[in-house]
């Protein structure tokens, strides 16, 4: 399991670490490694802890000052998950990610054998993004979306984010259950950044959705709260657990569909995205009748039907400019336009993944 851990839920009201907190998670953790399970965490708060050593009274604004107080709180950061897991002997390790780490799969592969061979030594990873290099994932506060892809990269059976948040709301009312497909979320997501952190609702059920679409559990639940973990354990009903979907989806296509970020997008016509999403053939340059952005070789694309919504994303086998010649022609016709062939399919099923059906 992965327990990803916010810095509202980590400090206290004046924006400081509660250390308290921090050793509550770990003997809950504990005891949930006494029972057999493998722990992950996940865990925000460098940012604050560099912040109070530079004895700056606010979060900055300014990227490079943000960058800074990640630089010297990453150091403070596993130093607080190593004190709170020393009275049990338990050995912690850190690990820095970027998106990029993820977005290329060898280095993909790479993470996940590391943290497989820490966990099953008994040592608890404590994972974070690499701030100081990494200028987006300050940005938008992707702690939260890491937690969902470090879940995927473990094939985790459950994602537990704690948050300040009780979990989705429906008015003063938490939702204790979300199906994969349930509409009313869109509705539901509100949008909740705290002083100290970035994330928001939004963000935490992207995440949950990433995981429940892999066939894996996620829960949304209130951090704060005395004994959440043991609780939720124990079979008590806390915060909003997100059903897996009907169909997983295997790790690579969650890989494509949830990792990677797609540096362009293609509009096809009505016949192709008929194609892709019912008859579950490959894309061809004959059915493209649009491109966005620039992208190479091996980029991951969005796809977009005849109304422009998004129902696919894949890896493209022609960049922007080669497709820019050839879409709207046939197969036969590429080697003509070009010069070479690289292939009849733009898009190959087996690097295609289905994100909703097109209408």
């Amino acid at each position: 399991m992965v327990v990803k851990i916010g810095t509202a839920v980590l400090t206290d009201e004046r924006g400081q670490i509660d250390r308290k907190v921090a050793e509550e998670i770990a003997r809950q953790c504990e005891h949930l490694l006494g029972t057999g399970r493998q722990v992950a965490l996940v865990s925000s708060g460098a940012i604050a802890l560099g912040r109070s050593r530079l004895a700056l009274a606010q979060r900055p604004k300014k990227m490079d000052a943000l960058q800074a107080c990640a630089a010297v709180g990453q150091s403070q950061l596993i130093g607080l998950w190593s004190d709170a897991f020393a009275p049990f002997g338990r050995t912690v390790a850190q690990v820095l990610l970027t998106r990029a780490d993820l977005a290329d799969r060898q280095r993909f592969l790479n993470a996940r054998s590391c943290l497989s061979e820490l966990s099953g030594r008994g040592a608890v990873p404590v994972i974070n993004e690499n701030d100081t290099v990494s200028v987006e994932e300050i940005a938008f506060g992707d702690n939260d979306a890491l937690s969902g892809q470090v879940a995927n990269l473990l094939n985790a059976e459950l994602l537990v984010m704690l948050s300040i948040a009780p979990g989705l709301l429906d008015g003063d009312r938490c939702v204790p259950h979300a199906e994969y497909s349930d509409k009313r979320i869109e509705r539901l997501i509100w949008r909740s950044t705290s002083g100290s952190g970035t994330g928001g609702m939004i963000t935490k059920v992207a995440a949950a959705r990433s995981v429940a679409a892999r066939g894996a559990l996620a829960v949304i639940a209130p951090g704060k709260l005395s004994g959440v973990l043991d609780r939720l354990f124990a079979g008590e009903e806390l915060g909003t657990l997100f059903l897996p979907a009907p169909r997983a989806m295997s790790s690579r296509a969650q890989w494509i569909a949830h990792t990677l970020r797609a540096k362009g997008s293609l509009s096809l016509d009505h016949g192709a995205a008929e194609a892709l999403a019912v008859r579950k053939r490959s894309l061809l340059p004959s059915g493209i009748v649009g491109i966005e952005g620039t992208f190479t070789r091996g980029d991951a694309v969005d796809i977009a039907g005849p109304d422009g919504a998004v129902f696919a994303r894949g890896l493209c086998a022609y960049s922007s400019a080669e497709l820019a010649m050839i879409r709207g022609r046939r197969t036969g016709e590429i080697y003509g336009i070009l010069g070479y062939h690289l292939g009849d399919e733009v898009i190959h099923r087996d690097d295609l993944v289905i994100l909703k059906p097109s209408t």
